[in-house]
């Protein structure tokens, strides 16, 4: 279990009766309340404008086929220590697509990020600007590796690795046919990804002990002495942590028979993830950070809307009329996400001396492509498939809020090469894993009604 370390505000009001067993049970409400440490809004805000407003508009947009495609290479090697071997559990394996599944406007890469017309505009820009226009006698060599710098350009604004879409290993999946659940990978791999993650590379702080063994719950302080910046992203990790986990017991498997398998609510499992008093007054916290998270993604979607508003920018399948009122939902969405009235305030990151504000993004920006990486060591491919998806959604975010500049560049530079960009991969994690997080506060509510049933 995974321990937080800004301190707990407004918690949640704490309930107990005995049962005939003799302990006493512990009836909470899920409804973490009030407002969030770091941020202006609160959490019944949060509530009211994903479930009511935005959820549902999300979904049928993440169900469409430009978003339900994801690319992805599942048979690399982890890259940090030697897996003992790959799950084989049944409920771990994924199904890719075969070809025809797939439309073609998808599996063509010339549609990756702009339209037909718009990408031959674009190569011409950049064979002009990046190679004419600095010497028309370049050799093959020189000209080669000014695209390798310009790659390296793009590069150097990412949080996470990119697969390869070009890749004979990459297979398109259908993620609505490989839905995240429960699939039974648990114990020390599973435990050795996420000790990886908060030990080596969360600025987790001293004075918090995650042990491997997770019945054992050693008290944190509330981060003393960490930098807004740090304490900001430790929270990123535990509230992805956190969603996770909410998907994992509301789409646990309650039967396994051989004529069906059923999927549902598991509270105990819930319980045990959440309940402050099996986990130490921990879970929570966790939770309030799964709003943090929240947050950070929302505010990320606005601040991207002037790239989706693009004309060369569609969401290409090779069927006009659907790729335009998908488009148009897209927007719509980009628009409810800038309405929302408390966003997070991204000035507040890196706003003290400049040069350790760079170094301090950079360090940050490494240690999340760091985590990305640690997902090839996920033995479990469905779990894998969902954790590569969701820190590249996330390192996605952190690209768009930390490149405000070059967004706002994007309306006066059609006749430049853009400097910021966005590919397919990006654009379909991005909404697929903020989608994740909008389904697991919509799955609070369900939980707090299952509790509230139980009790």
């Amino acid at each position: 279990m995974f321990h937080q370390v800004v301190s707990q505000c407004f918690c949640c009001l704490m309930l107990g009766r005995t049962l005939d067993s003799g302990f006493t049970r512990t009836f909470w409400s899920v409804a973490v309340t009030g407002n969030l440490d770091d941020c202006a809004c609160d959490v019944e805000t949060i509530d009211s404008f994903n479930n009511d407003q935005l959820f549902p508009k999300l979904q049928a947009l993440l169900e469409s086929d430009y978003f339900r495609f994801y690319k992805v290479t599942l048979n690399k090697p982890c890259p940090f220590w030697t897996s003992s071997s790959h799950c084989g559990l049944r409920d771990c394996a994924v199904k890719p697509c075969s070809p025809n599944e797939v439309p073609e406007g998808i599996r063509s890469p010339s549609h990756n990020k702009y339209s037909a017309e718009a990408n031959e505009q674009q190569e011409e820009c950049e064979k002009t600007n990046h190679l004419g226009a600095v010497d028309v006698s370049l050799s093959e060599e020189t000209r080669e590796a000014l695209l390798d710098w310009s790659k390296y350009d793009d590069e150097a604004q990412r949080f996470c690795v990119v697969d390869d879409e070009d890749s004979p290993d990459s297979q398109y999946v259908d993620l609505l046919l490989n839905p995240e659940r429960f699939t039974g990978y648990k114990g020390p791999e599973a435990w050795q990804i996420w000790n990886s993650i908060y030990e080596e590379n969360c600025f987790k702080p001293y004075t918090v002990k995650r042990p491997l063994n997770p019945n054992s719950f050693p008290s944190s302080s509330g981060g003393e002495g960490q930098c807004v910046e740090k304490r900001a992203f430790y929270r990123l990790i535990s509230g992805l942590h956190a969603s996770i986990n909410i998907h994992l017991s509301a789409r646990y498997l309650l039967q396994d028979s051989w004529f069906q398998k059923k999927w549902g609510h598991n509270i105990s499992e819930f319980k045990v993830r959440f309940d402050s008093e099996l986990t130490a007054g921990e879970g929570p916290k966790r939770l309030r950070n799964l709003y943090f998270l929240y947050l950070i993604e929302l505010r990320a979607l606005a601040k991207a809307l002037p790239f989706f508003q693009q004309h060369g920018i569609r969401l290409y399948t090779g069927r006009p009329e659907e790729d335009q009122k998908h488009k148009e939902l897209l927007l719509e969405i980009l628009q409810l996400a800038k309405s929302f009235p408390l966003h997070f305030d991204e000035t507040s990151l890196f706003a003290g001396d400049e040069k350790e504000a760079a170094k301090l993004r950079e360090d940050i920006r490494l240690s999340f492509l760091n985590i990305s990486r640690i997902m090839d060591c996920v033995d479990c491919f469905k779990c894998r498939l969902w954790g590569k998806l969701q820190t590249q959604g996330l390192g996605t975010a952190l690209k768009i809020l930390f490149s405000e500049r070059q967004i706002k560049a994007l309306p006066v530079s059609s006749d430049h090469r853009p400097s910021f960009q966005l590919n397919r991969q990006e654009i379909v994690s991005l909404l697929n894993a903020f989608g994740r997080i909008s389904t697991s506060i919509r799955e609070l509510k369900n939980f707090r009604s299952l509790l509230a049933e139980d009790w």
